[in-house]
């Protein structure tokens, strides 16, 4: 099965040159580390409510994408809540970002290629070898968001995950995004950790502007 945070970036890889659409670096980090502690949640390691997230078993899951994580929140000394959770675990996006894409690699889901930018800077391509898994993924996403049936808990997270970050507004166009915007919100508000992944988001964002905004 894939982990959420391997959909994300199958989902943000454009499906020719196989180089990631353009989202908010903010954005991506927080629901990256969101994609962490909604797949602890669903292997049952981790339960939440509006104050707190708490251990229900601290054994690892053997997966190394999320034992890491787990193995923070098993070891912290004060029980904090899911806002906490997501901000902390954003400072090691980029190592779930890499180990999501390194698994889509070894699986021959996709291909690295080493790339220069301007002949000078490294960059990094990832074409995509099998398309199948990206578009089961994005034909599940369609389906929840043009059909008033109840979607299951990977649906829900999915599409709460891509909208945080930006994803829907590359696979949708202005006036499917209009017409799913009502569905969307009813989607995300499903389930409290994806709430909560979108209002930390949110606050970060606000904050940034705020900040940028000149002093008279």
């Amino acid at each position: 099965m894939l982990r959420f945070a391997e959909e994300m970036m199958l989902l943000l890889l454009d499906d020719e040159g196989g180089k990631f659409i353009d989202v908010p670096t903010v954005s991506l980090e927080h629901a990256l580390a969101g994609s962490v502690l909604m797949d602890l949640a669903l292997e049952r390691r981790i339960d939440t409510d509006p104050k707190q997230l708490f251990v229900i078993d601290p054994t690892p899951t053997g997966d190394d994408l999320l034992d890491p994580t787990l193995a923070r929140i098993v070891q912290a000394e004060e029980t904090h809540d899911c806002g906490h959770w997501i901000k902390a675990s954003a400072v090691y996006a980029d190592e779930i970002r890499e180990r999501a894409l390194d698994r889509r690699v070894e699986r021959g889901v996709l291909r690295r290629e080493e790339d220069r930018f301007m002949w000078v800077l490294p960059t990094r391509r990832y074409p995509i070898i099998d398309n199948k898994t990206v578009r089961e993924v994005k034909l599940r996403i369609m389906e929840v968001l043009f059909s008033d049936e109840i979607p299951d808990a990977r649906d829900i997270i999915i599409i709460s995950l891509s909208d945080v970050c930006g994803i829907l507004r590359s696979l949708l166009s202005s006036r499917e995004l209009k017409t799913t915007a009502q569905r969307v919100d009813q989607v995300r508000k499903m389930d409290l950790i994806g709430r909560e992944v979108s209002e930390t988001v949110w606050d970060i964002q606000s904050s940034l502007a705020m900040a940028m905004v000149p002093m008279h």
